[in-house]
Order: structure tokens, then C-alpha cells, then sequence
């Protein structure tokens, strides 16, 4: 990921890059104009819009992305400031593929947990150890995919406020 501009680039990181990631993508966009907020996939068909239901459980926060297309995490993901996971699998996947990007790589619950408050954002994620630290099952937000239009506002509901406790947390 080529950064054109000096601001942190945040990847928000899922399955297929259609709900989780894109409701906290959007999300942190508009509440945080400080970073730059990209999405991405552990298994993404490429170039897919996002899912109907994702549609709709942004349209209750009055937000909207149609230009929205999956992407695959990949070589051009490398680069990112940090990356924001879903779930512990995506971190696990992080660590197998992408080694590199491990000490820079959480799940959104972990973040907001564990975040220091103090210092620059890179000096905050170092003092978590990312790369080594134990992955936890309280550390997922549950993958809306097979549900119905209630699941997804769920989902959409519990980003929407992990997203604000994060942005509390970022410098």
C-alpha cells in the first residue's frame, strides 16, 4: 500500500472483505479524518461489492461506501501502520503469511483493550509485543455472514462501538 499522504493507514482485516471489515473501515473514515482507513480479506473473491445486509446495517448510521470493492490482503498491504482484525483466525493468518506485519497486527476487541494511551502510535503498538502475544477467544467479533438482516445490525452495532472506544485510544 503506497501512503500519498502522511496520515497512519489503518487496514481493517475480515474473511471476504464484505461485512466486518467494511462496517469498521467505514466507520473509523468518518470519525477519524486523521488516518486513512483501507479494507482487506483473508479470503476475498476480488473486486466484489459488499454484502446487501452490510448495506443496510450502515444505512441505520446514516453511511455508505457504493464504490466499496473486496480486496485481498496482500503485498500491498505490507506497509500499513497497523492492522485491525476481526477475529483470532485473522491474526493466526497474519502471522503465517504475512510474518512481517505480525508486530503491527490486533484484533479491534484487543486493541481496545490493550492500547496504551501514551506516546506515538507506533511506540504504542510496539509496547503490546503483537507478534508473540497469546490470541484469546474474547477476542472476536463474530462473523455476521450466514445470518439474517438482525445479525448484521448486531454486528454493525458492536463495531460501531468498538470503533468509537478505538479512536479514544489512538493519538
Amino acid at each position: 500500500m503506497e501512503n500519498q499522504s502522511e496520515k497512519p493507514v489503518i487496514c481493517f482485516l475480515c474473511t471476504g472483505n464484505a461485512a466486518r471489515s467494511v462496517m469498521g473501515r467505514i466507520m473509523f473514515e468518518k470519525r477519524a479524518p486523521n488516518y486513512l482507513a483501507i479494507g482487506a480479506g483473508t479470503l476475498v473473491l476480488e473486486g466484489h461489492p459488499m454484502s446487501q445486509r452490510t448495506r443496510k446495517a450502515l444505512e441505520r448510521f446514516e453511511i455508505s461506501d457504493p464504490a466499496h470493492r473486496s480486496s485481498q490482503f496482500g503485498e500491498k498491504h505490507i506497509g500499513v501502520d497497523l492492522v485491525v482484525a476481526m477475529e483470532p483466525s485473522h491474526i493466526e493468518w497474519i502471522r503465517r503469511n504475512f510474518p512481517e506485519v505480525a508486530p503491527r497486527a490486533a484484533t479491534l476487541p484487543r486493541l481496545v483493550r490493550d492500547l496504551p494511551k501514551e506516546g506515538s502510535l507506533v511506540e504504542r503498538i510496539m509496547k503490546l509485543n503483537l507478534a508473540e502475544v497469546e490470541i484469546e477467544s474474547w477476542e472476536e467479533v463474530v462473523d455476521p455472514a450466514s445470518g439474517d438482516q438482525e445479525i448484521f445490525d448486531s454486528c454493525a452495532a458492536e463495531i460501531d462501538r468498538l470503533i468509537d472506544q478505538l479512536i479514544d485510544r489512538l493519538p
